[in-house]
């Protein structure tokens, strides 16, 4: 199967697991690298709407920003940043982080990740509920309320830096309706488009 190139100006889902569905994620700290170590490599390429992690698989909701330039370490010019290129760095790192933690070797991720160009504005919709409700869906919680690992709360306290949260509250119109849309909508039943499990 052809691997879809990660376009710049466009909005994508984001998503893998661990290798053969191992946990990627053991203890909370985890959750917390992952999500400390996605903004360092990622936050310049990316302008993240939603994000789910569970214990072996993750989701995110991006929006790949255009012609992204950063200094050099070396210093001298500027670096062309390529979201391919930053999400292995991502990986890599976070992957290598683990397996020194539990004395585990080899990859931790599934490779090539996956991901869908979202090419309507009710797909975007559709994915960030359906991040949110994940841990519900897959039973860590009876309300996705509940789980501290999605971008639920955060967007709603808007204090996360790599977040659009203005972005996302604005496309529902505000935290009220934000809130209320999720309490009356589901993603959609067929989840083929979204599963990796």
């Amino acid at each position: 199967m052809e691997i879809q190139p990660l376009f710049e100006g466009n909005y994508f889902h984001i998503f893998n697991r661990g290798v053969n569905s191992a946990d990627i994620f053991k203890e909370e700290k985890n959750y917390y690298y992952f999500l400390k170590q996605y903004e360092f490599y990622c936050s310049d390429v990316f302008e993240t709407l939603a994000y789910a992690l569970l214990k072996n698989h993750f989701h995110l909701l991006v929006y790949i920003r255009e012609n992204v330039f950063v200094p050099k370490i070396t210093g001298g010019g500027l670096l062309r940043l390529n979201a391919s290129k930053q999400l292995s760095h991502f990986f890599n790192s976070y992957a290598q982080a683990f397996n020194k933690m539990y004395g585990r070797t080899g990859p931790l991720f599934e490779s090539p990740f996956e991901r869908r160009l979202i090419d309507d504005e009710q797909y975007i919709t559709s994915v960030i509920y359906y991040c949110h409700y994940n841990p519900q869906m897959h039973g860590f919680v009876t309300d996705f309320r509940n789980w501290k690992f999605s971008s639920y709360h955060a967007i709603l306290a808007e204090h996360h830096s790599f977040l659009a949260t203005e972005k996302v509250i604005s496309w529902f119109g505000n935290k009220a309706a934000f809130e209320k849309a999720h309490e009356l909508n589901k993603p959609e039943k067929d989840y083929s488009k979204y599963k990796i499990e």
